[in-house]
């Protein structure tokens, strides 16, 4: 119980500090490619990000932000297994209370990566958030067992869109155009 007071309380304490809007980049990864991506947008957004892993997440923390960055890789056609939890355990506390927020995406994939963009646009759709930026899908090609599971490199301009994506968005929130 105290984990999960602990990330209550700095969920209240972030939403409470009168500072910059709050770009929440909720992030899972299984071999480090949609971690490098995460962290590469946080950079990107500065003191406005707010990198949460998913299973971290707390229902107040998506709350408190003013916009979201969702991380993750596609695995079997949909989005990864934690980053669905964190979804569906935020989803109907947060119904009817996040309209309008802004929203992008960054998926790493071995092969195309739409399935699990589909899936995040569905949940946003339903949250009635507003998409402000074209989805990166970092197609990674790896298509055997082995390749699939292995630590994951990116290559640099993957990386430079997504710090790009996530200045992007904290610029936007800054100057009020979402």
């Amino acid at each position: 119980m105290g984990a999960v007071d602990n990330r209550q309380a700095r969920a209240e304490a972030w939403a409470a500090m009168d500072r910059e809007p709050r770009l929440l980049i909720l992030w899972h990864s299984r071999t480090g490619a949609s971690e490098a991506l995460a962290r590469a947008a946080a950079d990107g957004a500065g003191s406005a990000a707010w990198l949460v892993g998913a299973a971290e997440a707390e229902p107040a923390m998506l709350l408190a932000a003013d916009g979201f960055l969702f991380v993750c890789p596609e695995n079997l056609g949909s989005i990864s297994g934690l980053m669905k939890e964190a979804f569906d355990l935020a989803y109907y506390p947060l119904l009817g209370r996040v309209e309008g927020r802004p929203y992008a995406t960054l998926i790493a994939a071995g092969s195309d990566g739409e399935g699990a963009q589909r899936q995040i646009d569905r949940i946003a759709t339903g949250w009635r958030l507003k998409r402000v930026a074209l989805a990166v899908i970092v197609n990674l090609g790896a298509q055997t067992p082995e390749a699939i599971a292995a630590p994951k490199s990116l290559p640099a301009q993957a990386l430079v869109q997504a710090r790009e994506t996530g200045a992007a968005l904290a610029e936007g929130l800054r100057l009020g155009l979402y």
